[in-house]
């Protein structure tokens, strides 16, 4: 039996991405995603719940696009999978879960729509980041 470990989330940046390096030299870049659901309740009152996403980048090209285009409040789509840490910081377990786009494994899209003010730059193309099958059949 297979399974599947798939995450879509639309979103909003909840602040600027950081990018690091990996004691090798490669880039990782990280952000936080919000996501909003609204609706009206039994009583006619608006409602609005937000939840925040972790979102980790271990792809270089991927940090690139991020680095130059990606601001607090950009919108984007992000399809990645779903991966939990855990550390240990004075004796106390911690745990962390996050949605991961990997070297070859991971969609980013820009949708437009930052915060106004901020300059409009027209998106990069949708970059999926999968690994591609060399042979072609005809």
């Amino acid at each position: 039996m297979s399974s599947v470990n798939k995450v879509i989330l639309i979103g909003r940046l909840g602040r600027d991405p950081e990018i690091r390096h990996s004691d090798t030299g490669k880039r990782i870049g990280n952000f936080s995603l919000a996501t909003s659901e609204k609706w009206t309740d039994k009583s006619g009152e608006r409602q609005e719940r937000t939840e925040w996403h972790r979102v980790v980048i271990f792809n270089d090209h991927l940090c690139g696009i991020v680095e130059k285009y990606l601001t607090k409040g950009s919108q984007v789509y992000v399809e990645g999978s779903l991966a939990t840490r855990k550390w240990e910081k004075n004796g106390v377990e911690k745990y962390t879960t996050e949605i991961v786009l990997g070297d070859f494994k991971g969609t980013l899209t820009m949708l437009g729509g930052g915060n106004e003010g901020s300059p409009q730059v027209a998106p990069p193309p949708v970059i999926e980041n999968e690994m591609i099958d060399d042979e072609i059949v005809f």
